[in-house]
C-alpha cells in the first residue's frame, strides 16, 4: 500500500481512540439528559421545585422508551432528568449515576410524582440538542448540551452567562482526514502501547455486559435467542454476544460499556465480535489490538460523515467496520477491508434508527451478520460493484454516498419516525 502515514496523523488516530472510546453507564442519549440535570442542579445551588426541558426531535426518539440505569426501572426523559437530580454526579460526564445508592432510587420515586417536569420539543436545526432549566424560588439555572453528547455549550445562573462554548456543525468532523487507507495503514503498524489502554479497556467492559446480557433476563434477550435457535457457528456466537450488551444495556443493565461515535451499541458492536472472532482464531494479542483499532476508525470515520443522529441506524456503519476487522483477523489488508465495507454497506444501508430500544439488540446482530457477510462474499469472489445501487467505485465513494444518504436523504424519514413514535405532528 502506498500510503504514508505522517507523525501527525499518527498522533491524530491516537488522539481520536483515547478521546472517543470513554465509559458510558445506559443508553447515551438518556444519560446526557442526567448530565445535564446534575450540572444545573448543580450551578442552581438547591433543589428544584420545577424543570423545563427543551430537546431535538432525535433526543426524544432515542430517549422515550429506554430504561435509565440506577432507576429501578423507570423509563425515558423525565426519569433521566429526576436521575440526574438526585443522584447524579455532574463531574462524572456520561458516568453521572454512577454513585446513584439505593435511598437516591427511592427518594427518585417520590420525586418523580412531585416535581414538575415540562417536557417540549424544539425546533432546532441540531439533530442533538438538549436545553434544560431549574427553577427554585426566584434562583434559576440552565444548562445547554449540543452536537455531542458532554459538548456544554452554555450555562446560565440567574439569566446570567456564566460559560459559553462552541457548537460544532456536524459536517466539520468530515474535515478531519479520516480514510480507510490511513486507518488500515496505522492498524498495520501501529505501536500497540499507544492503543492498548483504550482498547482493552473497551473489550474488559463489553464483553462484561455481554456475558451479563446472556446469563441475565434483558429485553427481548436477542442474544439468547440466537444461541438456542441456530447452530454452534462462531459467526451466530459473535452476533449473539453483541446482540446481548444491547440487550442488557437498553433495558437498564447498570454495568458501564465503552462507546464509540457517543454510542454504547455502536461501541460493542464494533469490538464484540473481533473479540470473538480473535478468540476461537486463537491469534496473538497484538492481532486483536490491530483489529481492533481497525474496526473503530472505520466506525468513527463512517459516522463522521453522517452525524451523530439521524434515521440511520448506526450500528450498520459498526457491523461492516467488525466485518472488516474480522477479514483483517483473517489477513486481509487494504482490499480485502475495502471490499467487506462496501459489500456490507451494499446490502444493510436501508436500516432505520427508530430510537433506543430492546430491538436495537436485533439491528446489531443484522449489521454483524451482513459484516461478516461482506467479508465472506469477497473472499469467495463475488461482490457488489459501482452502479450497483448506492455502491459507486472506490470504498471512499460508497462511504461518501451513505453518508449522503444517512444525512441528507433520510431527513424526511426521520421526520416521519418521530411522527409515529409521538403520535403526533412533528414541524
Amino acid at each position: 500500500m502506498a500510503c504514508c502515514l505522517t507523525n501527525e496523523k499518527y498522533e491524530y488516530f491516537c488522539k481520536v481512540l483515547e478521546e472517543e472510546l470513554v465509559p458510558a453507564m445506559g443508553c447515551t442519549e438518556p444519560i446526557a439528559i442526567a448530565y445535564a440535570a446534575a450540572k444545573a442542579k448543580a450551578v442552581l445551588g438547591a433543589f428544584p421545585d420545577r424543570c423545563e426541558i427543551e430537546v431535538s426531535g432525535n433526543i426524544i426518539k432515542n430517549a422515550k422508551s429506554v430504561v435509565v440505569p440506577h432507576t429501578d426501572g423507570m423509563r425515558g426523559i423525565e426519569a433521566a432528568v429526576i436521575a440526574g437530580l438526585v443522584g447524579g454526579n455532574a463531574d462524572a460526564s456520561l458516568e453521572v449515576l454512577s454513585g446513584v445508592t439505593e435511598g437516591d432510587i427511592k427518594r427518585m420515586k417520590e420525586v418523580s410524582e412531585t416535581l414538575p417536569v415540562l417536557l417540549t420539543m424544539s425546533d432546532s436545526e441540531l439533530a442533538f440538542d438538549i436545553c434544560l432549566s431549574l427553577y427554585n424560588k426566584d434562583e434559576s439555572s440552565f444548562v445547554r448540551i449540543a452536537s455531542k453528547h458532554t459538548n456544554i455549550v452554555l450555562i446560565k445562573k440567574n439569566g446570567n452567562v456564566i460559560f459559553e462554548g462552541k457548537i460544532d456543525p456536524p459536517k466539520e468532523k468530515k474535515k478531519e482526514g479520516l480514510s480507510v487507507e490511513e486507518i488500515v495503514k496505522f492498524a498495520e503498524e501501529c505501536n500497540i502501547d499507544d492503543v492498548k489502554p483504550a482498547l482493552a479497556r473497551q473489550i474488559e467492559y463489553n464483553m462484561a455486559i455481554a456475558r451479563e446480557g446472556l446469563s441475565g433476563n434483558w429485553g427481548a434477550n436477542i442474544g439468547k435467542v440466537y444461541l438456542s435457535s441456530y447452530a454452534n457457528d462462531i459467526s451466530v456466537k459473535a452476533k449473539a454476544y453483541a446482540a446481548a450488551g444491547s440487550d442488557a444495556r437498553m433495558n437498564g443493565c447498570e454495568l458501564p460499556v465503552i462507546i464509540n461515535s457517543g454510542s454504547g451499541n455502536q461501541g460493542m458492536t464494533a469490538s464484540i465480535p473481533v473479540y470473538i472472532y480473535w478468540e476461537d482464531m486463537k491469534l496473538p494479542e497484538e492481532k486483536l489490538y490491530r483489529a481492533l483499532a481497525l474496526s473503530n476508525l472505520l466506525t468513527l470515520h463512517i459516522k463522521h460523515g453522517i452525524g451523530t443522529l439521524s434515521a440511520y441506524c448506526g450500528a450498520v456503519a459498526a457491523g461492516a467496520s467488525a466485518g472488516a476487522g474480522i477479514a483483517y483477523l483473517h489477513g486481509g489488508g487494504f482490499r480485502e477491508v475495502a471490499h467487506t465495507l462496501v459489500n456490507a454497506l451494499a446490502i444493510d444501508s436501508g436500516l432505520i434508527c427508530d430510537g433506543a430500544k430492546a430491538s436495537c439488540a436485533a439491528k446489531i446482530a443484522t449489521a454483524v451478520e451482513n459484516g461478516i457477510l461482506g467479508f465472506n462474499l469477497f473472499r469467495s469472489g463475488n461482490q457488489f460493484f459501482g452502479g450497483d445501487g448506492i455502491v459507486k467505485k472506490g470504498v471512499e465513494n460508497t462511504i461518501e454516498n451513505v453518508c449522503r444518504l444517512a444525512r441528507d436523504g433520510m431527513k424526511d424519514t426521520d421526520r416521519e419516525i418521530l411522527n409515529i413514535m409521538m403520535n403526533t405532528e412533528c414541524k
